[in-house]
């Protein structure tokens, strides 16, 4: 497993100019290096060293070796991306464009040390002394070990941020004693916690739809190439803010089901899965709130997140989770009742009332192989219990959260 923890540091110009060196004779030898690949047809960093090794250290004698080593395998990974892409139709352009350059660094070229950062330059070695902020202690404390590779990259006003890698073995699944489904929806996630539905809510239509207005403000009537533009659209942090409410909201999902030793049951989202939902929906504004709904990006903090603490995840068969009842199987019939998209519909056969979340929840549920009897009433709407955004985030626990509500 993998973390990257992010430290900003303020230098003196003595020590930002010779990164500043460095950083400019990378991005030569990086242009080079995607150059050459595509001239000759190779991708592998083994192939792209030989090939540009002896001309770029004669054009940067005085720069340390290593980094046309870190630079070839920099190279290779972008040749290998771009022409992924290309092969699925993804690729805009005839060649990958180099746009920002975020500098890699190997066991030769960095020092860790409590009191500084060392990186090795053409004017010798440099320090940089950052302050290690909690996700770091975290990490440096909790049984993850530094990875030799490290990276950082240049910012205006003498700043530079520097990525350290820490990395752990997987540890290995336990055998669950139980299910705990999770639903992914637009704007919330609902669980099953002890028989219970719980919903809770991401707000994710709120934030999308406030940061496309403030985007289409910014840019009206300007080009995005303009510097006040670009200045002011990098302020918008709607993908930060998206990462961690995915995040917070994965260990806490995590947690449950590692302290009561159960696997976490979710849906086998298809790749690209926006693309699947959008076909067939002409509303724009709603074809923008799938796109940036992340369906994917959720499931995949959930995943990466048991992978930290071994808990056993279970991906089913997405279909007609919330259009099938649990009990009889027939398709439930939701019918407008004042509002174009009802959440709670009938079941023909037995009449049930089913929210359309509970219902995924509990056929997720069937379809990990619980057999148990259908616990709820036969009568009632069957409303999941909603966690404002407000409250999940600051709480230690789901069970906690459940507590406060019975109390």
């Amino acid at each position: 497993m993998v973390r990257t923890v992010k430290l900003r540091v303020r230098v003196n110009h003595e020590v930002y100019f010779a990164l500043k060196e460095v950083e400019g004779e990378y991005r030569g030898i990086l242009e080079d290096a995607l150059e050459y690949g595509l001239r000759s047809g190779v991708n592998s960093f083994v192939m792209l060293k030989a090939g540009i090794y002896g001309a770029e250290r004669e054009k940067h004698g005085g720069l340390p070796s290593h980094y046309i080593y870190t630079a070839c395998e920099d190279a290779s990974m972008r040749l290998k991306s771009f022409l992924k892409l290309r092969r699925l139709g993804r690729a805009y352009t005839d060649r990958p464009e180099l746009r920002s350059v975020t500098v890699h660094l190997d066991d030769h070229l960095w020092r860790f040390g409590l009191d500084a950062i060392r990186v090795a330059t053409k004017r010798g070695w440099v320090g940089l002394e950052p302050q290690y902020h909690k996700l770091f202690w975290m990490y440096l404390n909790g049984g993850w070990g530094l990875a030799s590779e490290a990276r950082f990259k240049l910012l205006e006003g003498n700043f530079v941020e520097f990525f350290i890698v820490f990395k752990k073995d997987e540890p290995k699944p336990y055998e669950p004693k139980g299910f705990i489904p999770v639903d992914l929806n637009e704007n919330s996630v609902s669980v099953l916690l002890d028989e219970e539905p719980i919903l809770l809510e991401t707000n994710t239509k709120k934030i999308t739809l406030g940061y496309e207005y403030r985007r289409w403000r910014i840019e009206k009537g300007r080009s995005t190439k303009d510097r006040d533009v670009r200045r002011k659209l990098k302020k918008l942090r709607e993908r930060d803010k998206k990462a961690d409410a995915r995040r917070k909201l994965a260990k806490l999902i995590v947690m449950e089901a590692y302290e009561s030793r159960s696997a976490i049951v979710l849906e086998n989202l298809p790749k690209r899965a926006p693309e699947h939902m959008v076909k067939g929906v002409k509303d724009k504004q709603l074809r923008l709130r799938i796109y940036h709904s992340a369906f994917s990006s959720m499931k995949n903090a959930i995943i990466e997140k048991a992978r930290e603490y071994g808990v056993p995840v279970m991906l089913v068969n997405p279909s007609h989770t919330s259009t099938t009842c649990p009990i009889h199987g027939a398709r439930i019939n939701y019918r407008p009742n004042g509002s174009n998209a009802p959440r709670v519909g009938k079941c023909p056969v037995g009449g049930e009332l089913w929210h359309r979340d509970v219902a995924a929840l509990y056929n997720l549920l069937r379809k990990a192989g619980d057999g148990r009897p259908m616990p709820l009433a036969s009568t009632g709407p069957h409303d999941p219990h909603v966690i404002n955004m407000s409250v999940w985030p600051r709480a230690k626990s789901l069970h906690s959260i459940m507590s406060e509500m019975k109390v």
